[in-house]
């Protein structure tokens, strides 16, 4: 491999803060699923409502990704992070001002309208300034960023909501996110332009987008695996409410765990990858392999099904959550690898948009099934989906070496 990158020390400072700016990115959205016993309470939501709601979210979420990759692309990757974290940190605030079912919809759908920027702009910003080696362990790093908002989230989140209002944790941890825009505007600096790259990159077409069916496969493999996730982010308070009848505050004390383990598999998952590329293995195969490790221990959540008690529930709950983020890392590095850096935004944006499509097409089923049949069916369900989208991913790319032209350099991936 030919590593062309000359990195410079500002990129951990550049990585910190797309590891907070994931933090904020999870606590935001998963306010709304630690209260959402309280919120249907006070607004007379039911679960159906409750299910749409999350839809709600979710559809405007996958739509953002299109138009979000395409505007990280023209705008850079500072003006468009910074107006993204902008964007869902006041639809996060106003999500506290809301009096009914509407309003929560309408403010939860402004939401997605802004997060899904910060996942265009993260695989850009390590394009940039990460050289092959480096992207598995960045990818993982910031994607950590998720979990850690997801663990810090049901103890800060409760501790807002009892000791102000649950309207008071929407508008308190909103607020949070103008704090990191002024140090990412300070921070931040583009990368220094490479020997041979144009001082202007060309435009990826976007009928070079439509036309590549590894885009359409990746995509595809994101729609099958990411509802594991969406289903274990925003259904596992609830499952723990109903299936053990522990309150908010015992959420907070042992939900944590599940999302730690995700961290260990975001870090541990990149690293892996970028332990083959250091050993030469070709960096596409090397993420392929490391997702193929994460399909094998997917399927592992469907021992919840039986009925186990909430310590083993928490435990197998966490190796699905550790595999579904090695498996994630390994696929948005994939695409780094694969794609130009003044594309790559625009890309990742049409295969991310495969996570919402999955997660539109699931929310729907799972609430049904929760207020029909109940949660078993759906563990099992979720325990398929891995060994799938792997399969997928495979038939993508087919785990051959590629040589990607980007910008007047050839690089072996």
């Amino acid at each position: 491999m030919t590593d062309v990158f000359q990195p410079g020390r500002r990129r951990w400072a550049i990585l910190g803060l797309l590891f907070a700016s994931t933090i904020l990115n999870y606590v935001d959205r998963q306010t709304l699923s630690i209260l959402a016993a309280s919120i249907q309470a006070d607004l007379g939501m039911s679960t159906l409502e409750y299910a749409k709601v999350v839809q709600v979210f979710l559809i405007t979420y996958t739509i953002a990704y299109v138009g979000a990759g395409w505007v990280t692309d023209r705008l850079g990757t500072k003006a468009s992070l910074a107006l993204f974290v902008g964007w869902w940190s006041l639809a996060n605030m106003l999500t506290g001002l809301v009096q009914n079912v509407t309003q929560l919809g309408a403010a939860r759908a402004a939401l997605g309208l802004g997060e899904a920027g910060n996942y265009t702009a993260g695989p850009k910003a390590v394009s940039e300034h990460f050289p092959p080696s480096e992207r598995g362990f960045a990818v993982g790093v910031y994607t950590a960023g998720a979990m850690v908002g997801a663990t810090i989230a049901p103890p800060l989140i409760a501790w807002l909501a009892l000791t102000h209002s649950w309207r008071a944790a929407f508008v308190i941890t909103g607020a949070a996110g103008f704090v990191w825009i002024a140090a990412w505007l300070w921070i931040y600096r583009s990368a220094p332009r490479r020997a041979g790259q144009p001082a202007a990159a060309v435009a990826y077409p976007w009928s070079r987008v439509v036309r590549d069916r590894a885009v359409w496969k990746l995509a595809a493999a994101r729609m099958v695996a990411d509802p594991v996730w969406y289903f274990y982010l925003f259904w596992l308070p609830k499952y723990m409410g109903d299936q053990y009848q522990v309150g908010l505050v015992e959420v907070a004390q042992f939900g944590w765990v599940v999302y730690l383990a995700a961290d260990f598999g975001s870090i541990s998952g990149g690293l892996l990858s970028g332990a083959l590329v250091r050993r030469g293995v070709p960096a596409v195969r090397s993420r392929l392999m490391a997702m193929s490790l994460a399909a094998l221990l997917g399927p592992m959540g469907m021992f919840i099904a039986g009925g186990v008690g909430m310590g083993p529930m928490l435990a197998l709950a966490a190796v699905v959550c550790f595999a579904h983020l090695v498996f994630q890392v390994n696929l948005t590095s994939l695409v780094i690898d694969r794609y130009p850096g003044h594309g790559v935004a625009t890309i990742f944006g049409v295969i991310a948009a495969g996570s919402g499509v999955g997660g539109i097409l699931s929310t729907q089923v799972v609430g049904e099934l929760v207020s029909t049949t109940g949660y078993a069916a759906l563990f099992v369900m979720m325990g398929c989906l891995h060994p799938l989208a792997c399969v997928l991913a495979w038939w993508a790319v087919g785990g051959k070496d590629r040589s990607t032209q980007v910008a007047g350099e050839t690089c072996k991936v």
